[in-house]
């Protein structure tokens, strides 16, 4: 195989290959020819990355779709004589923006969980709190390490101790919309202003599960692909 590679070369020039041990060297700089693979296509959106597979546009070979987390989904074919890959499209989801472990005022707080969270038994309740703490009594806060309690109405006309819900069972959008957001844990926080914070509580778990979401949504929507066996899922 070199010998032949070394005759083709020598042909084309002056360029000698030699044999030094068990280097082989040239004496010109020899630059390989890579074959050409094509640009990326970016799509935002599961079903948009499902249009494509469907469609056949690009061929008809196997391709394999690689689910890298929950915000990014890829598919590639087989390598070729370079060992390189066609990544042929991307789906990156567009998600709202959260910060966990920032704190927030109560209003903000609470447009938040309106907005960037789906709604649930716990979202319910912390509405609740959050939207009818007394400013003026906020200091009064009773505080065990694990659970608060503050300072709020709790009816047209009354104010009473109100327990603030730990840890809260919650689903913000952090992966595709077009699968199940994943419901984790979260450490939920008061302090005076007022403010509020929500930590992880869930070591990552969620993560593991969005993208096995998007796995079975896939596997579903591309059935056919599957059974005739011109798709492979990873995830």
């Amino acid at each position: 195989m070199i010998k032949e590679a070394i005759q083709y070369i020598v042909g084309l020039g002056n360029t000698r290959i030699e044999k030094v041990g068990d280097q082989v060297y040239s004496t010109q700089p020899i630059h390989k020819v890579s074959i050409p693979t094509p640009n990326t296509i970016q799509v935002r959106s599961l079903s948009g990355l499902v249009e494509y597979l469907q469609s056949g546009f690009d061929g008809e070979e196997q391709l394999m779709i690689h689910v890298e987390s929950p915000t990014d989904v890829s598919v590639f074919s087989s390598f070729n004589r370079d060992f390189n890959r066609k990544a042929l499209i991307e789906a990156k989801a567009m998600i709202p923006g959260y910060s966990f472990e920032r704190w927030y005022d109560a209003e903000e707080f609470n447009i938040k969980l309106q907005s960037v969270f789906v709604k649930n038994e716990d979202r319910d309740i912390m509405l609740k709190v959050v939207g009818n703490i007394k400013e003026e009594d906020v200091r009064t806060v009773g505080d065990n390490g694990v659970s608060q309690s503050v300072t709020a109405k709790v009816g047209v006309a009354t104010v009473g101790q109100v327990e603030v819900p730990n840890p809260v069972a919650l689903k913000p959008y952090r992966t595709f919309v077009e699968v199940d957001q994943p419901e984790s844990d979260f450490i939920f926080r008061m302090q005076n202003g007022p403010r509020c914070a929500l930590f992880e509580a869930d070591g990552g778990a969620w993560k593991v599960q969005a993208m096995r979401n998007i796995k079975d949504y896939l596997q579903f929507a591309l059935q056919e692909e599957f059974n005739a066996g011109k798709l492979v899922i990873i995830a």
